[in-house]
């Protein structure tokens, strides 16, 4: 029974569309999530963006920025290597939500204004993944094979 649900979990078919939805999606989640994890990039790490977190309502701030931080960070570096790509982009899915609907949203659909787009391309790029999986050159594919 668990090495079924298992296999179900880390199955995924050998098509390249995965891998180039995940290999984009991966680093760019991995370097908002250096952001604020680290201050890399030019980002505040997190006790800015704690800061700033709080300051929009989404306290705790900085249990709110290592969250955020970490899903995005370890969730991107899992779909670069298509490691438990469908629960890794689950997670970014719900964190894009999360992002869209607290910050973004009521400035409209376009990034020039602070809107959503990006946030969304984000999110379908997340739940496309949780649907087909890692595909090829994933850790994900190797390990369904044992």
């Amino acid at each position: 029974m668990r090495s079924n649900w298992i296999k179900t979990l880390l199955s995924t078919p050998a098509q390249w569309g995965s891998l180039m939805l995940r290999v984009p999606a991966g680093i760019i989640f991995m370097a908002h999530g250096a952001q604020k994890l680290f201050g890399a990039f030019g980002g505040y790490g997190l006790e800015g963006t704690g800061q700033w977190m709080a300051s929009i309502g989404l306290e705790p701030g900085y249990l709110m920025a290592l969250a955020a931080g970490s899903a995005e960070f370890f969730g991107g570096l899992a779909l670069l290597i298509g490691l438990l790509t469908r629960p890794a982009a689950a997670v970014l899915a719900v964190t894009m939500l999360v992002a869209i609907f607290a910050v973004h949203f009521e400035h409209g659909l376009f990034l020039s204004a602070g809107g959503y787009e990006f946030g969304l391309a984000l999110l379908s790029m997340s739940a496309a993944l949780v649907m087909i999986g890692g595909g090829r050159w994933s850790v994900d594919a190797v390990l369904s094979q044992r």
